[in-house]
C-alpha cells in the first residue's frame, strides 16, 4: 500500500472514532471501549474493501458485515453515516425514541446494517448462514464477521465456526477482536480462552494475527481473503480496548464509560488533530 492510502485509512479511522464519540455523547454514555477497537478495521472494511452503495443498501450482490458485538453499534453507525447510508446528524438520536440507530446493530431500523446483534454469540451463527447462502446462490459476495473475544465464552461461536469449515465457506471472514476485555474485566480473569490462533486453525481455519490498531496490516490480512477457497478465514487483532484515545486506552473499566461535555470536546480535538496531521 502506498503511505497516502494508509494515511487515508487512518484519517478515516480517527472520523469514526469521532462519530462513534458523537453519537455516545448524545446520551451521556455508552459502550465506548470496543467501538473504538473496531475502528481501524472498519476504515478498512468500508474504506478498501466492500462492495456496498450507499444508495441502494439492499443490493443482493453486496458485500455484508455482521458485528456480532453488537453493542459497538455506534461506530458501526458512524461508518455508515461518513459513507452517507443516513445523514450525519442523525448520530445524535442514538437509543432515543423513535431513532433508527438503537443501542444493538438491528437490521430492520438501520440502512447498512445487514444483521440485528447484540445477544452474544448469534451474530456467528447468521453471518456463517448469509456467507454460505450467497456461496449456494453463486454471489461474488462475501461476509466479513466481528466477533468479541469476551463474546467468545459462548459456545455458539464455536458451532458456528465449526460448521463454517465443514461447509467450506471460503467466503467469509472472521475477526475476533481481542482487545483483552469484557464487560466485568479482563478476559484472563473472567474466561481465559487460550491462543485464538491455534484455536481457529484447529477449527479448520486460515488464519492470521495483526495488530488491530495497524491499517496497513489489517488490509494485508483481508487482503489475501480475496482467493476464496475451501477454508474460511480468521484474523485475530491483537487491539487495545478504546484504541485511538490514550485516556480511553488507559481506563481499566472501559466497557462502558460516560462521555460528558468536556470528555467529548477533549478526545475529539485530539482526534482532528490526528487527522490535521495526517492530510498536512
Amino acid at each position: 500500500m502506498e503511505q497516502q492510502e494508509i494515511k487515508k485509512l487512518k484519517a478515516f479511522a480517527a472520523r469514526i472514532r469521532i462519530a462513534a464519540l458523537d453519537a455516545i455523547h448524545s446520551i451521556g454514555s455508552g459502550h465506548v471501549g470496543g467501538a473504538l477497537s473496531i475502528a481501524d478495521t472498519l476504515a478498512v472494511l468500508y474504506g478498501r474493501e466492500m462492495q456496498v452503495r450507499p444508495t441502494d443498501p439492499k443490493w443482493p450482490d453486496r458485500d455484508k458485515l455482521v458485528v456480532s458485538k453488537g453493542h459497538a453499534g455506534p461506530a458501526v453507525y458512524g461508518t455508515l453515516a461518513l459513507l452517507g447510508f443516513f445523514p450525519y446528524e442523525e448520530l445524535k438520536t442514538l437509543n432515543k425514541g423513535g431513532t433508527r440507530l438503537p443501542s444493538h446493530c438491528d437490521r430492520n431500523k438501520t440502512p447498512g446494517v445487514d444483521v440485528t446483534t447484540g445477544s452474544l454469540g448469534q451474530g456467528t451463527s447468521q453471518a456463517v448462514g448469509l456467507a454460505l447462502g450467497d456461496k449456494l446462490k453463486g454471489r461474488p459476495s462475501r461476509t466479513f464477521l466481528i466477533v468479541g473475544d469476551g463474546e467468545s465464552n459462548e459456545g455458539q461461536c464455536w458451532e458456528a465456526f465449526a460448521f463454517a469449515a465443514a461447509k467450506k465457506v471460503g467466503n467469509l471472514v472472521v475477526f475476533i477482536d481481542w482487545n483483552k476485555k469484557q464487560l466485568d474485566g479482563y478476559c484472563e480473569d473472567v474466561f481465559p480462552m487460550g491462543d485464538y490462533v491455534a484455536k481457529m486453525e484447529a477449527f479448520g481455519f486460515d488464519t492470521v494475527m495483526v495488530d488491530g490498531g495497524d491499517v496497513e496490516a489489517i488490509a494485508a490480512a483481508v487482503e489475501r481473503t480475496r482467493a476464496g477457497g475451501e477454508k474460511p478465514y480468521a484474523i485475530i487483532l491483537d487491539s487495545v480496548k478504546g484504541h485511538g484515545v490514550k485516556e480511553i486506552e488507559e481506563t481499566k473499566m472501559n466497557h462502558s464509560m460516560p462521555v460528558d461535555d468536556d470528555r467529548h470536546a477533549r478526545w475529539t480535538e485530539q482526534l482532528r488533530a490526528e487527522i490535521k496531521e495526517l492530510e498536512a
